[in-house]
């Protein structure tokens, strides 16, 4: 469960019901209170009745576009932070996001886990949540968000950035199996070219940084990519 306290207030805004009932089940079960709203205006209306404490606002709307609904909400934006949904991945509608106020820009499909970090952070950065653990643990493998430091049956390793944000995706996913797509897309720039070569380079170097005398954990599933798991 979430160290969360106080059933802090999530408001998602999406008009495909099934993304609002997963997105919607995953927070309650982190311990998150959480209302929804299916278009713009009732997402406003929202806004004033619940005072979410952070809004996961979809892009587009039947009514109007998730960048109206935050320039609408005015001197709201800064009170209140936002996290565009929308399965747009171009890097200008990324970039217009978070100069409309956008707090976080997350495409479809996307990692309930990595949503809830996500959420979990901006509500550390803005001083709702209370300070909580920044540690990810995986069986004897810790990596440290606020100092970078990422450590095996504790032993320090070091890791370039690339390599670091590969670990911590992995980490924040574990057992999961993730698409080639979706780690170029989360470790890289958006405009990366997305040469999958440079990926399998780079879980190489990790593998090998990794090693220690445990066993092996980043796997390859092959015709899909990786996962962070011990040998079954």
């Amino acid at each position: 469960m979430s160290e969360i306290p106080d059933a802090h207030r999530v408001l998602v805004v999406d008009d495909e019901p099934n993304i609002v009932d997963v997105i919607s089940m995953a927070l309650r079960f982190q311990g998150f209170a959480v209302e929804s709203a299916g278009t713009g205006a009732d997402a406003l209306a929202a806004t004033i009745a619940f005072k979410p404490h952070l809004i996961i606002l979809d892009v587009m709307l039947p009514d109007m576009e998730g960048f109206e609904v935050a320039r609408r909400l005015g001197a709201r934006r800064e009170e209140v932070p936002i996290i565009f949904l929308t399965a747009r991945d171009a890097t200008e509608d990324k970039v217009r996001g978070l100069t409309m106020g956008g707090d976080d820009y997350v495409t479809k499909p996307f990692s309930l886990e990595e949503l809830v970090a996500r959420i979990r952070t901006i509500l550390r950065r803005t001083g709702v949540a209370e300070a909580e653990s920044s540690r990810l643990v995986f069986e004897d493998l810790e990596l440290d968000e606020d100092t970078r430091e990422v450590s095996r049956a504790g032993q320090p390793i070091e890791l370039t950035a690339t390599e670091y944000r590969l670990l911590r995706y992995l980490m924040l996913n574990p057992r999961r199996v993730l698409t080639r797509a979706q780690l170029l897309d989360h470790v890289w720039d958006y405009d990366f070219g997305g040469d999958a070569r440079v990926l399998e380079t780079y879980v190489s170097y990790l593998r090998k940084k990794l090693g220690g005398d445990g066993p092996p954990m980043i796997h390859t599933v092959r015709g899909v990519g990786y996962a962070l798991r011990l040998p079954r």
